[in-house]
């Protein structure tokens, strides 16, 4: 009867029961639970504490600052061959050098600027990282993010004159609001922008987000307990 508890004491055991929780979900909606992708959400994790994950198979991580990223990816990506780490926080444009170096995706291009200098970076360094661009379904003055009536116009700039690869869009519902209108709001946007993927859905709420059709979920706290919030 101890087992289930066991399993939760470790980041490994809470990792292979998120796993299952994605199937259940992805199955219960219709979908190839291969389809879902799931960002383990490593910030303010120091590098033992992420440990037992990449020893456990994963290899797909997130982190929200590229400082605090470029402190400890670097040698784990050495020891761990075919690790992918997304960049999933605000970016700022002096940062853009450094993020295209270290990260294999980034989901938070939410202006003209950001956009303009990573294409140049990429340009410079001879890379090309999948895109998302981040939409601010909640119109939160605090978060970042497009707004949504900005979102076509900025994802045709990247597209078509920046030449960028937009993968599809982000999004990070308000706390106070039902996530599942945002999810449905972004998916619907997506679809009218051509776009497949969906970077939507964190530890509280990824099962709402597959069930509308997220490609991509972030999951923190659930994996690494509460210093991984997310």
């Amino acid at each position: 009867m101890g087992q289930p508890s066991e399993m939760t004491d470790d980041a490994a055991g809470r990792l292979r029961e998120v796993e299952t929780r994605i199937a259940i979900a992805a199955r219960g909606a219709g979908r190839d639970p291969t389809a879902v992708k799931l960002i383990a959400v490593s910030k303010t994790c120091e590098a033992p504490a992420i440990l037992p994950v990449l020893k456990a198979g994963h290899r797909l991580f997130g982190e929200n600052r590229v400082q605090e990223a470029r402190a400890k990816w670097p040698a784990l990506k050495a020891q761990f061959p075919g690790v992918e780490l997304h960049l999933i926080g605000p970016l700022q444009s002096n940062k853009a050098k450094e993020a295209v170096e270290l990260f294999d995706a980034i989901h938070s291009i939410d202006r003209e600027k950001i956009a303009r200098a990573v294409a140049e970076e990429m340009q410079r360094q001879g890379r090309r990282l999948p895109l998302f661009v981040q939409v601010n379904t909640g119109e939160e003055p605090q978060k970042a993010g497009v707004p949504p009536k900005d979102a076509g116009g900025l994802v045709a700039l990247c597209r078509d004159e920046l030449k960028l690869d937009i993968a599809g869009l982000m999004c990070i519902p308000p706390l106070e609001e039902e996530a599942a209108v945002h999810f449905a709001f972004l998916a619907k946007l997506a679809g009218e922008l051509g776009l497949e993927s969906l970077s939507m859905g964190m530890s509280e709420d990824f099962e709402t987000a597959i069930a509308f059709g997220a490609t991509h979920v972030r999951v923190g706290s659930a994996i690494f307990g509460s210093r991984g919030q997310g």
